[in-house]
Parts: C-alpha cells; sequence; structure tokens
C-alpha cells in the first residue's frame, strides 16, 4: 500500500510539473517579440567644388581689385575633410605716399573638421580647420612719395616712373572657422572667416608687401592677416558608406 500511495504521489508531481510547463510556454508563445533596430545611416562620400561668389561680387563693384578662387573638398571620414582653394588675384593699393598694384596667384590645402551633429537626413557643417597657403606675386610700383621730416624747407621727392618687382613669394598659415548649408540635394552656400599668421616672405627694395594674394593685406608688417570667403559649391556624389 505504501508503494502504491508513493508511486501515486510521484504520478501527480509529474502531472503537476507537465501542466505548469505547457502554461508557461503558452504564456511565452504568446509576448509579441519586438525586433532590434536595424536602421543604418549612409553617409554621402564625393567631391565638393565650387567657388568664392564674394569675390566674383567684389571684382565688379570694386574697380581696384579683380579676383577669383576656385575650393574644394573631399570626406575622408564623418566628420573629416581634405580640403582646398586656389585663385588668382589683383589688387591696386593706393595711399597718400604709394599707388601699388599687387597681382598673383595662390594655393592653400588643409583640413576641416565638422563640429556640427545633423539630424537624420541633413548633411550641414558648422566646421573649424586650418590650411597652409603659398602665394606667388609681383608688385608694380605706380608712383610713390618719400616722407621728408624737414617739410618746411626742403622738396617732396616723388616718382612717377613705374617700377616692377617679380618673383617674390609668402607662405603662411591660417585658421578657419565656417559654415555649409545645403540648399538643394548636394548643393551648398557656405562662408567662413580667416585668421592667418605670416611665416615668411620676399620684401621687395625700399618698400614691404603691402598687399599679398591669397593673404590680403599686410597689416604694416604685423604678419597678421584676415580673410572672409562665400562660397557657392555643388558635390559630384561618387558613393555611399
Amino acid at each position: 500500500m505504501k508503494q502504491q500511495r508513493t508511486l501515486q504521489c510521484l504520478i501527480s508531481s509529474f502531472v503537476c510539473i507537465l501542466l505548469f510547463c505547457v502554461s508557461v510556454n503558452a504564456q511565452n508563445d504568446s509576448i509579441i517579440s519586438t525586433p532590434n533596430d536595424s536602421i543604418k545611416v549612409k553617409l554621402k562620400y564625393g567631391l565638393r567644388v565650387g567657388g568664392d561668389i564674394g569675390k566674383l561680387i567684389r571684382s565688379f563693384v570694386d574697380d581696384e581689385y579683380s579676383g577669383f578662387e576656385i575650393s574644394a573638398d573631399y570626406r575622408l571620414k564623418k566628420r573629416l575633410y581634405i580640403a582646398g582653394e586656389i585663385g588668382i588675384e589683383e589688387k591696386n593699393t593706393v595711399n597718400e605716399y604709394l599707388d601699388i598694384t599687387s597681382k598673383g596667384s595662390y594655393i592653400k590645402g588643409g583640413i576641416d573638421y565638422n563640429m556640427y551633429q545633423n539630424w537624420l537626413n541633413m548633411d550641414n557643417m558648422i566646421y573649424s580647420g586650418f590650411r597652409i597657403g603659398a602665394s606667388s606675386f609681383s608688385h608694380d610700383l605706380n608712383s610713390f612719395n618719400v616722407y621728408s621730416t624737414n617739410q618746411y624747407w626742403g622738396e617732396q621727392f616723388s616718382s612717377v616712373e613705374k617700377q616692377e618687382f617679380s618673383g617674390l613669394t609668402a607662405l603662411w598659415v591660417e585658421i578657419i572657422l565656417g559654415i555649409k548649408v545645403e540648399l538643394f540635394n548636394n548643393l551648398y552656400l557656405g562662408l567662413n572667416a580667416q585668421l592667418k599668421i605670416l611665416a615668411s616672405e620676399t620684401v621687395p627694395d625700399n618698400f614691404e608687401n603691402v598687399y599679398i594674394p591669397g593673404f590680403n593685406k599686410t597689416y604694416d608688417s604685423s604678419g597678421i592677416g584676415t580673410g572672409y570667403s562665400y562660397t557657392l559649391s555643388y558635390r559630384i556624389p561618387l558613393f555611399k558608406k
């Protein structure tokens, strides 16, 4: 009898366990599983080429200036771009002592880093960067006056004989802060400000460089220059990743 009761107890316990397992399994089957988020954002990679529309506008409205600049960048990583500019400038500087025309070409190269976190499907930039710039230029000294401390008794020396100083060069570095906004698909409008530090320059005889193409005004040999640009550019899409 005892063995029979023990067997009945074991059977009852097994049935209870079996019913519990079936119940738990049924509850698990009724829970709706949530799929993992598998959205992938693909970034556009390509060559972005444009021009400085600010220099073009200034060339039309300023009779003493003409210039043109082409800019380009290429995305290396999500936030990192390799960038550069190439251009030509001609600037006539006139003051009470000098009438001089500076003209030449320049090239700049460096990197830009996008500090802006874009929303989904946005591709704008708030960026900082740096450039290394080099310029080859010449000066045409159209006329000049020699300042004399003895202005009452002595005559002021002046010359209107044109002199040319060619083969001049300059090298500088610059820090850039700017923005680029995507107006339409792959079309961008940009604005940046530049702080330039002159590293080396070829100085003409008897006077100093007053304007260096690409570097701009020299501010009385301080070695510091400034600049800005308004750019309109188009990115040639190559691939996404």
